[in-house]
């Protein structure tokens, strides 16, 4: 009996080692996350947050992230209880975020930016550019040029009226640059932000006098799309799969991370990317909600292994220009690492910005 007892108290002391070496090892190695985050993001950072060696690298900070999408200026609308942390693609959805979640004053952190492009089949990018509303600085590569373009856009031109156009059965119609919908997704409503200023005597738009004087081209931009989709998601991939229309509102880091992960076939690879001249600021803004996520902005930011697989996503970290500029030096044909010639210009409060993205679908003041 003693024997039998000595066996098993042997054998529950090795499990005991094993159990404390286990758990030990769970605690401390830097491979095994220890906590689990929930946050809602805009679309444009799902395929990063999904990037099974983003897990790995947040997994050895200590973090399992899980997310959930949501167009940019109606997070704050969402049960934001139910969530760590809000990550919007611009700091001005954010500071609503923190407001309406009561953190008002809470660390943010701005991780990563990407500036708003246009991508173009390459017949529409060469009619426009022999119009004077692009210029071309290289096969695949160019500048919208907003003040003419928007001209065009103010008059109704359609692409019959463009001389060289009617070469290109695909070009027909009102000239419009396909958007998402500025009232819920942020590429919408900050390409509605650079319109304005434009339209203002590039000013930016701060007062009833500058929402009336610009409401009625923002409407034209809008308007005649038709139906809008929430995110940019839906009208990138239709570009890239060889539908959609000619001309399509993108993230910079969208095209980018297509370009590094040898995915733009077919028509997708004749591309030109149209950077306009006039654009607004889009860094990504991390709201903590709560405890758990707190530093997980700030990790983001700083952590070197996640820099490199945010650039790897197309995106450029906060003063990255070198680190972005050597991820995407072999497709330096399509991009503008420097951002030369660009005027990016600060988005109207939030207030204003609201009121301008409610005009251009149609609302009434």
């Amino acid at each position: 009996m003693r024997r039998i007892l000595g066996i098993a108290l042997a054998v529950l002391l090795v499990g005991g080692v094993v159990a404390v070496i286990l758990i030990g090892g769970t605690g401390t190695s830097e491979g095994t996350a220890t906590k689990t985050v929930r946050g809602v993001i805009g679309s444009e950072k799902s395929e990063f947050f999904r990037d099974p060696d983003v897990v790995k690298a947040l997994a050895a900070k200590g973090y399992t992230v899980k997310t959930e999408t949501s167009g940019s200026w109606v997070m704050d609308q969402l049960a934001l209880k139910e969530y760590d942390f809000a990550f919007p693609s611009s700091s001005e959805p954010a500071d609503e975020i923190a407001a309406k979640a009561g953190v008002k004053g809470a660390q943010s952190a701005k991780p990563f930016f990407s500036p708003l492009v246009v991508i173009a089949r390459a017949n529409a990018a060469r009619v426009l550019a022999d119009n004077g509303l692009a210029r071309m600085n290289g096969k695949n590569t160019g500048t919208l040029l907003m003040e003419p373009f928007l001209k065009a856009a103010g008059e109704d031109r359609t692409w019959q009226q463009l001389p060289g156009a009617s070469a290109h059965a695909e070009l027909t119609g009102t000239v419009f640059i396909k958007t998402s919908d500025p009232t819920t997704s942020n590429s919408g409503a900050l390409f509605v932000g650079a319109a304005s200023n434009v339209a203002n005597n590039k000013t930016v738009v701060s007062d009833d006098a500058g929402i009336e004087r610009t409401a009625p081209l923002l409407r034209k931009l809008i308007s005649v799309q038709g139906s809008l989709e929430p995110s940019t998601d839906g009208p990138f991939r239709s570009f890239v799969s060889g539908s959609g229309e000619p001309l399509v509102l993108a993230y910079e880091a969208q095209v980018a991370a297509l370009l590094m992960q040898k995915q733009a076939t077919g028509e997708a690879a004749s591309m030109v990317v149209l950077y306009p001249d006039t654009t607004v600021n889009s860094p990504h803004t991390f709201v903590p909600l709560g405890e758990k996520a707190k530093d997980l902005g700030t990790l983001l930011a700083t952590d070197k292994r996640l820099r490199e697989l945010a650039v790897r996503h197309g995106f450029r970290p906060q003063e990255g220009t070198a680190e972005f500029s050597a991820a995407t030096t072999q497709y330096a044909g399509y991009l503008n690492p420097e951002l030369t010639g660009i005027r990016q210009v600060s988005a109207p409060t939030v207030k204003v910005l609201t009121a301008l993205a409610g005009r251009a679908k149609g609302g009434t003041p």
